[in-house]
């Protein structure tokens, strides 16, 4: 029994000795990965970036590019139905040579300057517009840099003369000039007979700048008048919507003939 007891008295005394030592605390040997005594790294907050001003963009970005380094594109179109077909892609010298005309409706990627041009540069067709007979040669056939001059020198006046954006005057004209009906042939049997048809809005466009890029040939056509002003007073008159101008008159023309044919 005495050797009992002092066996439990042993146990206890270690117990106490091993509860009353401090706790060591165990070092990783070097080498060894401190995963479990290293703290979550910190993350690094972003810094503001700067807001560029206006002043500070490069000069080559799409909102700084404008018509011949002059005129801005930051126009409105009141017309919905040709805002679709109306390509006002910034570019300093609209001239893509067709890239996309295999594609359809590749005209509809085309900028409106360019195609206004591409019409201008037409052959002489020798045949009777208006009473008059239009035998051009083909002066401005496949001469794109003169005709793209020619235009900027039309621009140039109708700033000088209205003080306002020249590709927003070319804007309204095209929508005064585009007419909304047309008449087309149909043959019933033996016989054919002309009725009234809605114009598309892509066929809408397309006349409208036919008919203003013919107008400024036939005003410049064997007369004193270059062809300089004659396209900046069409584009002021179509853009007024005055009677005066051959495009506006060639609407009101085939709408009229629309009407009667109902």
């Amino acid at each position: 029994m005495i050797l009992m007891a002092e066996a439990v008295t042993q146990e206890i005394m270690k117990v106490e000795k091993t509860e009353s030592a401090p706790a060591v605390q165990v070092q990783p040997a070097a080498g060894q990965p401190e995963a479990a005594a290293k703290k979550a790294p910190r993350k690094r907050a972003a810094k503001p970036t700067p807001e560029r001003t206006a002043a500070e963009e490069s000069p080559h970005t799409p909102k700084n590019i404008m018509l011949f380094n002059k005129y801005s594109y930051d126009v409105t179109i009141a017309d919905p139905s040709i805002a679709n077909y109306v390509n006002l892609k910034p570019l300093v010298f609209p001239s893509t040579f067709r890239k996309h005309s295999n594609k359809k409706f590749s005209k509809a990627e085309l900028n409106i300057i360019e195609r206004f041009a591409n019409d201008l540069m037409r052959g002489g067709t020798g045949g009777k517009i208006s009473g008059k007979v239009i035998r051009t040669k083909g002066r401005l056939q496949g001469k794109k840099f003169t005709v793209m001059r020619i235009i900027e020198r039309a621009f140039d006046k109708i700033h000088q003369q209205t003080g306002q954006n020249p590709i927003q005057i070319l804007i309204k004209a095209l929508e005064y000039a585009a007419p909304i009906e047309d008449t087309t042939r149909v043959r019933y049997g033996g016989i054919i007979s002309n009725i009234p048809v809605d114009v598309s809005a892509s066929r809408r466009l397309d006349i409208a700048i036919r008919n203003l890029a013919m107008a400024t040939i036939i005003g410049s056509f064997n007369n004193k008048r270059n062809i300089v002003d004659t396209m900046a007073n069409e584009l002021i008159l179509a853009a007024r919507s005055d009677v005066n101008s051959y495009a506006v008159k060639r609407k009101n023309e085939i709408e009229r003939m629309a009407r009667s044919a109902k």
